[in-house]
């Protein structure tokens, strides 16, 4: 990918990358992963094509037990065959129960091309070179008017610090081919403390 759209990780993020597309992801982000018990976060990668390996489902067990800031990330969403909502309730039923900020809008071909975030209703548009943040279309909010309550329900619920706390897991759509995902992933990467 030519362009980066998304801020670079804070350098001192000691940050652990599990699953199939761990090699992928901390490529993508310039991370250099470390051992999940070393970590100030964990990313779990997750494929919509593999599901979760009983490693995963372990390494997942010993993160809880250490209370690291996990985030789940749904990969290899490009064969259209399971969406993004789908494979977060599989990660949500297998692993702990995942919270979804953003939700997947599709281009005309079917592929993942924009998020929209359930918090403020704003698209990150990832369709063209760079990420486009615009307002959204009425229709999508209608579209995701459940959504939207069920997601502020959850945020209230954990409160402001869930995430960091490693008590409210994420779950976020990750495509490398355009970013999609990539600018929100940063972000919440970079609002964590680093523990070390």
């Amino acid at each position: 990918m030519s362009t980066q759209i998304f801020p670079p990780i804070k350098p001192n993020l000691q940050v652990s990358v599990l699953g199939k597309s761990s090699v992928e992801v901390a490529q993508f982000f310039g991370l250099a992963p470390v051992d999940l018990e070393a970590s100030d976060v964990a990313i779990f990668t997750v494929s919509a094509i593999d599901g979760i390996s009983p490693e995963n489902i372990e390494l997942w067990q010993t993160a809880r037990e250490l209370y690291i800031p996990s985030l789940v990330l749904i990969t290899e969403l490009s064969n259209g065959e399971v969406d993004f909502d789908d494979m977060s309730a599989i990660a949500g039923r297998m692993l702990d129960e995942v919270i979804t900020p953003y939700l997947v809008l599709h281009d005309d071909d079917g592929n993942p091309s924009a998020l929209i975030d359930l918090d403020s209703l704003r698209l990150s548009d990832y369709s063209g070179s760079i990420r486009a943040d615009k307002e959204s279309d009425p229709e999508h909010k209608v579209l995701v008017f459940e959504f939207r309550k069920e997601f502020l329900e959850k945020l209230e619920e954990y409160g402001a610090t869930g995430f960091q706390d490693g008590l409210s897991f994420p779950a976020l759509p990750f495509v490398p081919a355009n970013g999609l995902g990539s600018f929100e992933i940063a972000n919440l990467l970079n609002n964590l403390p680093s523990r070390g």
